[in-house]
Formats: C-alpha cells, sequence, structure tokens
C-alpha cells in the first residue's frame, strides 16, 4: 500500500471511529426522543460527565477496564434519579419545560465538575494493551481507535438485541406505543420509561469513556460532542436510530477527511450537509411526520 492510499484508508477509520462514538451518544438522546417524547438538552453533559467518572475511577483503581463499567454506569444512575425526580415532574408540561429543566442540570453538572475537578485538561492513559499502533497491509493505525470501533458495535448489538429480541424490548416498545394499554395490563410504565432513559445515558457513558484518552477531558468536552449530536438527531430524523447511525458514519467521514483537506470549511460541512437534507425532506432522513 502506498503512502497516498494508506492516508486515505486512515483518515477514513479516523472517521469511522469518531462516527461511531458520534452514534453513541446521538443514538441515546435520539432514544429518549423516540420512545418517551424527551428533548434532553442535558445529553451531552452526562456524555462529559462519563469521561470525568473514567478518569476519577482510573485514578483511584489504576485500571482501565474498571473505568470503563463504572464509570457509564454511575452516569446511567445519575441520569434515573434526574428522569426519576425531576424530568418526571414536568414531562406532563410538554417541551418547554423539559428543555428548561435540561439546560438547568446541563449547568449544574458543568459547575460541578468544574468545581470538583478544576478546569485543566485531564488525561485518561491507557492500558499497554490498547497502546501502540497495528500493522496491517503496510499501514500503522492506532490499536485503540480500532477497540473503539469495535466497542461501539458491541454495545450496539446488545442494545439491538435487548430491544427487538428479548421480552423486556417487548414490553418497552408496547408501552412507547400504547402506555395505558400496558399499564391496564399491570406493567409499570414509569419504571419502563426509567430504564430507557438509564439505557440511552448509559450509552452517552460510554462514549465519554471511549473519547476520554483521544480528546482528554475537560469542561468544554460536552459543547464539542454535543452540537454534532443534536446535528445527528435533526438530520437523521428524530427517534431514528437508522438515521442517526447512517448520518454519524456520513458526519464522521466529513470531519475526518474535511479537515484533512479542507480544513477552512470542515466546521460547516455538516450543517450544509444538514441543510441540504432538511430542505428535501424538513423531518429529517428518517423521519416521519406526525
Amino acid at each position: 500500500m502506498d503512502s497516498t492510499t494508506a492516508m486515505y484508508v486512515a483518515q477514513g477509520i479516523h472517521g469511522l471511529a469518531y462516527g461511531m462514538i458520534l452514534f453513541l451518544v446521538a443514538s441515546g438522546l435520539t432514544m429518549i426522543f423516540g420512545m418517551m417524547g424527551i428533548l434532553n438538552l442535558a445529553h451531552a453533559a452526562f456524555f462529559m460527565l462519563s469521561a470525568y467518572f473514567s478518569y476519577q475511577a482510573l485514578a483511584m483503581t489504576g485500571n482501565y477496564w474498571i473505568a470503563l463499567l463504572a464509570a457509564p454506569l454511575a452516569t446511567a444512575v445519575v441520569g434515573v434519579l434526574v428522569e426519576r425526580f425531576l424530568l418526571r415532574k414536568v414531562h406532563a408540561f410538554g417541551h418547554v419545560g423539559e428543555l428548561l429543566l435540561t439546560v438547568g442540570v446541563s449547568l449544574v453538572i458543568l459547575d460541578a465538575v468544574k468545581a470538583f475537578w478544576g478546569t485543566e485538561s485531564l488525561y485518561v492513559d491507557l492500558p499497554e494493551s490498547l497502546k501502540g499502533l497495528i500493522h496491517v497491509g503496510g499501514l500503522e493505525y492506532p490499536v485503540y481507535r480500532l477497540f473503539v470501533i469495535g466497542l461501539a458495535l458491541v454495545v450496539l448489538f446488545i442494545m439491538a438485541f435487548l430491544l427487538y429480541r428479548t421480552r423486556l424490548g417487548m414490553v418497552v416498545r408496547a408501552a412507547v406505543s400504547d402506555a395505558d394499554m400496558v399499564n391496564a395490563l399491570g406493567i409499570n410504565v414509569p419504571l419502563v420509561f426509567m430504564l430507557v432513559f438509564g439505557i440511552g445515558t448509559w450509552m452517552a457513558g460510554v462514549a465519554g469513556v471511549a473519547i476520554a484518552p483521544i480528546l482528554t477531558v475537560f469542561p468544554g468536552l460536552a459543547d464539542q460532542m454535543g452540537m454534532d449530536a443534536f446535528l445527528v438527531v435533526v438530520t437523521g430524523g428524530f427517534g431514528s436510530l437508522s438515521g442517526a447511525f447512517i448520518i454519524s458514519l456520513v458526519f464522521g467521514e466529513l470531519s475526518s477527511y474535511g479537515v484533512q483537506f479542507i480544513s477552512a470549511l470542515a466546521p460547516v460541512l455538516m450543517f450544509v450537509l444538514m441543510a441540504i437534507i432538511l430542505v428535501i425532506k424538513p423531518t429529517g432522513l428518517f423521519g416521519e411526520r406526525e
């Protein structure tokens, strides 16, 4: 493989890795909206919080794998508490109350991480098994980025299996379609929705841990990833996991190749694509008009 081809392939894998992380964040967000009807502007803050949790877990245990398991779970617990004691009380009043509340939650999380961890960038060190480069067909590529792609695929497979191949998934989808009927059958619908919110924040938490060694951990992490995640949700269509997946991969490649070849225009490429798609289909790529 010549150097030019290797560069193109490496940039493509970079874009795939970023797109998969972006999908983990965006899919949790679109799942919460699609299944619960909640516009959660604190979602990116949960993503950032998990990155800080992973740094703290690694500092306490010295084990990256423990941090990878513990940080998303801790983030999901915070998300469940927010849904149970805050969002559930304003959900009946519509999206305006949800938006105001979740903006407030994101600001509280931001101030909390600044107070506890400061404003400096924090580094999450990798285990030796994930460091270094892998050599394939004349291409040298970081092992960790390939690990991130594999991790995202495993998480997506688990989520798809739970939602579409288990009784729990059947109950969740039934509760979304007709909450009153499911509640009449004796199933605790608020508990089901709380579980969905927890799964959505857990997925954002996994993405937070995955991105921490690449971008470092800092208070602006939520803004950096949050905007891209909302662009994915809007462009793919609110509530559409397939749309979020396709657009995440497209945005990942746009970001990777854009920075490499047209760096001056790279920041606006995703906005341009979103504008084109929304002009053609205002509900998003796979969104449906109510």
